[in-house]
């Protein structure tokens, strides 16, 4: 019987990694976890947790506006990014002991170090010039941002550098139509940054339902963002302490700052993956099965890497699965088809199951149920941003196969939503709830009529 330094080498301490590496610890096995920049991942030093943070401080502006028709008067206000940054650094220092702590705790052991694949059971630790064995090797690294090979990209960069800028800029041009570019679009004109948003597409958010796209256009415009579809850039010239920014309708735009938000490839550039074997995909993604298993046995990939699910707590789901499935005995598949998740836009946004075009070419007949109104918090401040929720039914069973809403605190509502939906919830069964009042999430409860289309009649 062959004999490894370890059961289970971990190589990339994010959310997934980290999860898998301690659950896996706590059955017993030997496990090491290889991280060359700090144990976390994206989602923790760089991208979820202190983009949060940084939604919360854009939100200020609007607060104190607010406040003055419920009878508050504020003062003069002023914003100091560099506080921002410092408070957020330490909050992130916070969370990262925390995580290192967690995973000695279980007994894993930490190896700062970045790790390639030598081979089905070896991995090369490049900062000790050293190479250590495991029974199975679990690729957890992530995504890394994309960056355009356009003239000038240098002079870019992405929500990574985002969260360490000296100063604020004044102007700012966000490119992209996801999650990252929408939320940094409305962190940065919060914050009080004269803010562009480019996306090359029709309209942004793709994927997600489109009575929600449209909605959020309109209102990130009111807010003041100038969105632009249809539009991308074409080069980038630095000229005298600003960009220039040439798009492809041959328009200038001048600004002091770019973001690239324009999607994130999976990091498994010079990982060795290939020469070991694992069968990767058209964008570098580990292909994987249900059990997260490569095409080399002793060779498993969760998170970002595999390109299913780019979110954190599916990756957290995906390590846990692998652990109690090879390390405890158990048979955990995750289930990708039902996804609550949750966009920190402004308004924020939250989503879970089937939109309408998914729904249509899926089921025979659905039923849709829809509102928007102002929320009561806004008809005392003077705000005229709208809260919307939409229900889509399978007409047959009266499943409620999605629920899609926009307005304050989406995200945790669309938390307790996605528990229903999981476990198949009818619309007699929304109808029978009691409504909590006054609330906005008492809506979901409390549509009654099925939303008709308008018809539009041809002219004589």
């Amino acid at each position: 019987m062959t004999k490894y330094d370890y059961d289970l080498f971990v190589i990339g301490a994010g959310s997934g990694g980290v999860r898998a590496a301690r659950i896996a610890a706590t059955y017993g096995a030997r496990v090491a976890v290889a991280e060359e920049y700090r144990v976390g991942g994206t989602c923790v030093i760089r991208g979820c947790v202190p983009k949060k943070l940084f939604v919360y401080a854009s939100h200020f502006s609007d607060d104190f506006e607010d406040a003055a028709g419920f009878g508050w008067t504020v003062g003069e206000t002023k914003f100091d990014w560099k506080t921002l940054v410092a408070n957020k650094d330490k909050e992130i220092d916070r969370l990262n002991g925390i995580y290192i702590r967690n995973l000695e705790k279980a007994g894993v052991e930490i190896v700062e170090s970045r790790a390639t694949v030598k081979d089905a059971h070896t991995v090369h630790l490049v900062g000790q010039d050293r190479d250590v064995t495991a029974e199975r090797i679990l690729i957890a690294v992530g995504a890394t941002p994309f960056l355009p090979g356009i003239p000038g990209i240098e002079h870019a960069i992405t929500s990574n550098e985002a969260f360490h800028l000296e100063e604020l800029p004044k102007r700012v041009v966000v490119v992209g139509g996801g999650y990252i570019a929408v939320e940094f679009a409305g962190i940065f004109n919060g914050l009080g940054v004269e803010t562009m948003q480019l996306y090359r597409g029709p309209l942004f958010m793709r994927g997600f339902d489109d009575d929600l796209r449209d909605l959020l256009s309109e209102e990130m415009t009111k807010k003041g963002i100038d969105l632009r579809m249809n539009s991308d850039i074409v080069s980038i010239e630095k000229k005298g302490g600003e960009l220039h920014l040439k798009l492809t309708d041959g328009d200038v735009i001048r600004t002091d700052c770019v973001m690239y938000a324009t999607g994130r490839n999976p990091n498994t550039k010079g990982l060795g993956l290939e020469e070991a074997g694992v069968k990767l995909g058209p964008v570098g993604e580990v292909v994987v099965d249900e059990y997260s298993k490569s095409s080399v046995g002793s060779i498993y990939a969760v998170g970002d890497v595999t390109d299913r699910a780019n979110l954190t707590p599916v990756a957290i789901r995906e390590g846990h699965a692998f652990a109690d499935t090879v390390y405890g005995g158990k048979d955990v598949k995750v289930d990708h088809s039902i996804i609550p998740t949750a966009i920190f836009s402004q308004p924020e946004m939250g989503t879970v199951g089937l939109t309408e075009a998914q729904a249509r070419a899926k089921f025979e007949e659905v039923d849709i149920y829809k509102t928007a109104f102002r929320a009561l918090k806004n008809t005392l401040s003077g705000s005229h941003e709208r809260t919307f929720m939409k229900l889509i039914v399978d007409a047959k069973s009266d499943k409620v196969l999605g629920v899609h809403v926009m307005g304050a605190a989406s995200g945790e509502l669309i938390q307790a939503i996605g528990i229903a939906v999981t476990l198949g919830a009818t619309k007699a069964q929304f109808d029978a709830t009691i409504a909590v009042h006054p609330t906005a999430a008492e809506e979901l409860v409390t549509m009654k009529e099925k939303w008709q289309a308008p018809v539009i009649k041809a002219a004589d």
